[in-house]
């Protein structure tokens, strides 16, 4: 039988824990992180297939180009939305879309949106963090963690700090 596949997190965040400013706006963190990477390349090459919540995938369903490199996209919602190649939409638990990603073979699968963050961790499934604190407080907007049953104890595996303020801190599940 295939191994379940590792599940990551790869996040940037303001320093009061938002992803997104109250208009649901990225710009903040654009006007932060400027044009450098901070790795985001070798994490993807390192990925099989993608989840994200249906506020992540609202926010970049019109690109015309899906920066994912031909990796299946899941999109967890219970609306209806407009088709599009690569992308499954599907009301799944995280369970559910563990078995069916370890029947499908998928190795590494990125977990994006931070409902459905939290919903991953809820289930004990994720394996890594990667958490990009940006120098901003937003004051509200959607949080990256929401409310769970559960603790989840992390090892830090690296911190890195960039001159612009940025912070990336990388844990393991311990």
């Amino acid at each position: 039988m295939t191994a379940r596949p590792r599940i990551s997190v790869y996040i940037a965040h303001s320093v009061d824990g938002y992803i997104a400013d109250a208009e649901g706006s990225l710009d903040w963190l654009f006007l932060a992180a400027g044009t450098e990477d901070y790795g985001h390349a070798e994490f993807m090459a390192g990925i099989d297939g993608l989840a994200m919540g249906r506020g992540t995938w609202d926010f970049i369903a019109e690109e015309p180009d899906l920066p994912f490199e031909g990796r299946p996209v899941y999109v967890f919602t219970n609306r209806d939305a407009k088709a599009r190649d690569g992308v499954t939409f599907w009301s799944r638990t995280p369970q559910q879309a563990v078995a069916e990603w370890q029947a499908a073979g998928l190795r590494h699968v990125y977990v994006d949106g931070g409902r459905l963050i939290s919903q991953f961790l809820q289930a004990g499934y994720v394996d890594s963090l990667t958490l990009t604190v940006v120098p901003v407080l937003l004051g509200a907007g959607s949080r990256l963690f929401h409310e769970i049953d559960a603790q989840t104890a992390l090892r830090l595996v690296s911190a890195t700090p960039y001159d612009n303020g940025l912070v990336m801190l990388r844990y393991e599940r311990a």
